[in-house]
């Protein structure tokens, strides 16, 4: 079965969020030093790249990373083409039509045509708090979005991560769906058990779903 890696390329021109730590690497060991084998340290914000927000990212009380609910990144998903709508932008609600949703569990919106993991942009397409509620509403399990954040750079209350985690939704954000038909796959996008984590990298995978396969998604026990 055919695999697309949505995730982005971890280096250090990956743009992290403004003023956030940026990805950096440095060797322990090198071979050509004399070294057994090569080791290395890696130094970056866990929201570099693709990447899942913990509820304990926008809430004190929330979970750590390492407590999220596995059962969430793994399973049947549906990729939709969405533009943004306003300055700046959020993904319309009224564009989220039940007969698109109907059958889903996970969703991933793809807002661009062209994904480049080394430009940040403030004018980036966000979920944003009407969005995310249909979602909740409609049993969506986990959403995803090929831009930094649910919510816009300037927002301080974080409304649509607030919703996502009150409907028991699950994020993942910085995907890269370029080139990647819309329609329904498996997801595959497991974080790191990091105790006290915000949030975690993730190699996040669509699978091409088995032939014949039907095309509704059983729904992951709540």
């Amino acid at each position: 079965m055919r695999i697309w890696d949505i995730s982005e390329p971890i280096e250090p021109a990956t743009a992290p969020f403004p003023g956030d730590t940026p990805f950096a690497q440095e060797w322990v060991l090198r071979q050509e030093r004399g070294g057994s084998c090569n080791v290395s340290t890696i130094r970056m914000s866990v929201h570099v790249g693709t990447h899942t927000d913990a509820p304990l990212h926008f809430d004190l009380a929330g979970p750590d990373i390492a407590a999220v609910d596995l059962r969430r990144y793994l399973g049947r998903c549906r990729v939709l083409e969405v533009r943004g709508e306003g300055t700046p932008p959020q993904i319309p609600a009224a564009a989220l039509r039940p007969e698109l949703l109907a059958g889903a569990e996970r969703i991933l919106f793809r807002t661009r045509e062209h994904h480049d993991h080394r430009i940040w942009r403030d004018d980036f397409t966000a979920l944003g708090p009407e969005a995310a509620a249909v979602l909740a509403q409609a049993g969506i399990v986990l959403v995803g979005i090929d831009t930094p954040s649910m919510d816009h750079a300037a927002s301080k209350a974080l409304d649509g991560h607030h919703t996502l985690f009150h409907g028991g939704v699950a994020i993942l954000e910085n995907l890269d769906l370029t080139g990647v038909p819309t329609g329904d796959y498996e997801l595959i996008a497991l974080p790191l058990r990091i105790v006290g984590g915000d949030s975690s990298p993730v190699r996040a995978i669509l699978r091409e779903l088995p032939s014949g396969a039907s095309p509704l998604p059983t729904r992951t026990p709540s």
